[in-house]
């Protein structure tokens, strides 16, 4: 068994273990940003913090297999495959994303939520939408 097949079955187990997290990460903070009870408020809070600091070391974990998996390739490869480049951007919004969820998180933390709950509902769409076209771009390769 070669390492690019190693990196690259990691680096998908490590993407769907982040996602997991990802995807019921923006429902808890619906079910926050509609409850008004003190005793839910402070489990929702626990749940949360829980949950994104569960799923930050997938993400990184992600984000190295996904590396050497690039390395692995090599240089060339990387600098033909232009599909990959739009996929990085897209990877990019994500981390940017799972970053926000930290300031999201200590709104919550600190009672300091503004947002409603629809704001939250539509927050939890985009991870979809990204992985979607991210699956599409990396299944189909197509010549950008």
């Amino acid at each position: 068994m070669s390492a690019l097949l190693i990196y690259k079955a990691l680096h998908i187990f490590f993407m769907i273990a982040w996602f997991a997290g990802i995807f019921y990460l923006p429902r808890l903070f619906v079910y926050h940003a509609m409850s008004e009870e003190k005793s839910c408020n402070s489990m929702l809070k626990v749940m949360e913090r829980r949950l994104l600091y569960f799923v930050t070391p997938f993400a990184v974990l992600t984000a190295v297999f996904g590396v050497l998996t690039i390395v692995e390739y090599g240089r060339d490869w990387f600098r033909h495959s232009m599909w990959l480049h739009y996929k990085l951007v897209l990877v990019i919004i994500l981390y940017l994303y799972h970053g926000f969820c930290f300031k999201l998180l200590a709104d919550f933390k600190h009672d300091r939520n503004t947002r409603s709950h629809r704001f939250y509902r539509i927050f939890n769409e985009l991870p979809v939408l990204l992985l979607l076209v991210i699956i599409f771009l990396a299944v189909t390769k197509p010549s950008l």
